[in-house]
């Protein structure tokens, strides 16, 4: 529930969160990023073949409230009984993680490795011409990146 929540502060915040996010991805040196995507696509397609949603439904256990004595200014008290609370019910999908691991292991086969690049600090996104990366470029220790709206972004190497 809280994801759902960030995630809908970053749809409507116009992304001021995201620019202090770091950007994480598949990255191989020298491929297209839209090449990138579509590897990911294609890899996402197999991973939910191979491993489709198997949604289970699930109960936590049930809470007991034990019984509260109960006074007024009078003393007058009163003893208000014990109860259950039946536990929540939910869905999981227990193929989620293998479907994980299986696209993780297409993108491995196909040349990339996860790599997440940290947000450049405000003073070198206000000195970088605006631009979107489309080749993924050699990466250092001083490669940062900038989000753009729109959600593209783009990959900067500090002198």
């Amino acid at each position: 529930m809280h994801r759902i929540v960030l995630l809908s502060f970053l749809a409507v915040g116009g992304g001021l969160l995201a620019a202090c996010l770091p950007l994480d991805l598949y990255y191989r040196e020298g491929v297209s990023v839209a090449r990138m995507q579509a590897d990911q696509t294609q890899c996402e397609v197999r991973a939910l073949r191979d491993a489709p949603v198997a949604s289970q439904i699930r109960r936590r256990p049930p809470v007991y409230v034990p019984p509260e004595r109960v006074c007024d200014a009078q003393a007058n008290c009163v003893t208000r009984p014990g109860y259950w609370v039946e536990g929540e019910i939910f869905t999981v999908d227990v193929n989620a993680d293998l479907r994980a691991r299986v696209a993780d292991q297409c993108m491995i086969a196909r040349g990339y490795r996860a790599t997440t690049i940290p947000a450049c600090p405000q003073s070198v996104a206000n000195a970088a011409p605006p631009a979107a990366t489309r080749i993924l470029p050699p990466l250092s220790g001083n490669s940062c990146v900038i989000r753009n709206r729109g959600g593209t972004w783009q990959i900067v190497t500090r002198g």
